[in-house]
């Protein structure tokens, strides 16, 4: 992930190396594999490249192939699978030293009329400026567990997120497969749509996986649990901004096979739903631990 906003946005721009050939880059000196949501961001701007202007992605489908080493540059290479009158399709390949790391299918149209439904936000939840943000969380819990927490409270700079109701991450206690954190970019952004859209998927791939732990009394910081992100989705329903407030809503339908289901919705404060996200990922229990 990166520290801070402003690397954020050097992150979301690549370099176009040919007609649909483009290299991207990560935080430099880091150990972590790259972050997911860079990869999809990275490839949005990589397609959206390649279609017409008028033509706004519409829904994306993700596959994590391999760990990304964040001290290598990717090069994504977008396929113009088809171009029709309304719909134009991508598929963008992600690569590292000649093997494929990640794959994504993207579906563009043009701007269209229709008649329309939603699901209604949560009611009854505190606004954002009522809860506090994971940098001051973790920035906290450096001072009162040194022995456990590292320093990275500027690891959630880039992203301003809000947890409605904080959790004990080195002893959690089970917990219904729900969670509902605010979001948005810690920064003001230019009026344009595909950044928008690029940072909003950026930030879906925070928090989703480890809501399927949350009944099983799993934890990323208690090291009992190998988990990864395997695929990811995302449907985009309406205009909106990163740089405002949204509601992310998380709910892990199921969990099994070493695999944890995840769905999500973003919804803006005025209650309209902008984006539904899928996520299935890893979740393989180490030492012969079980729930």
């Amino acid at each position: 992930m990166a520290h801070d906003f402003q690397e954020m946005m050097r992150l979301l721009e690549i370099e176009k190396l040919d007609k649909y050939l483009y290299r991207g880059y990560s935080p430099s000196g880091r150990t972590h594999p790259v972050f997911g949501g860079q990869a999809i961001a990275q490839s949005i701007r990589a397609a959206t490249e390649t279609v017409g202007a008028e033509q706004e992605l519409h829904s994306l489908h993700a596959y994590f192939l391999r760990p990304g080493d964040a001290n290598t540059p990717i090069i994504y290479s977008v396929d113009p699978i088809r171009d029709g009158r309304s719909f134009a399709t991508r598929r963008v390949v992600a690569t590292q030293n000649g093997e494929a790391i990640f794959n994504t299918s993207m579906s563009f149209q043009i701007s269209q009329p229709g008649v329309s439904h939603q699901d209604p936000m949560p009611g009854s939840v505190p606004g954002p400026e009522d809860l506090e943000s994971d940098e001051d969380f973790w920035v906290r819990m450096a001072e009162k567990h040194p022995d456990k927490a590292p320093a990275i409270g500027n690891l959630y700079s880039a992203i301003d997120s809000r947890p409605v109701e904080r959790w004990d991450v080195f002893q959690p206690e089970q917990r219904e497969p729900k969670r509902l954190v605010w979001m948005k970019a810690n920064g003001k952004l230019p009026d344009d749509p595909v950044l928008h859209r690029m940072i909003l998927a950026y930030a879906s791939d925070l928090y989703f996986l480890g809501t399927s732990m949350l009944p099983h009394k799993l934890s990323w910081w208690m090291g009992d649990v190998q988990a990864a992100s395997l695929d990811h989705a995302i449907w985009f329903h309406d205009s909106f901004r990163a740089d405002e407030w949204l509601l992310y809503v998380m709910e892990s339908p199921r969990s099994g096979g070493s695999r944890g289901l995840n769905r999500g919705s973003l919804f803006t404060r005025q209650g309209v739903l902008v984006a539904s996200t899928m996520q299935e990922g890893l979740m393989r229990l180490r030492k012969g631990k079980h729930s």
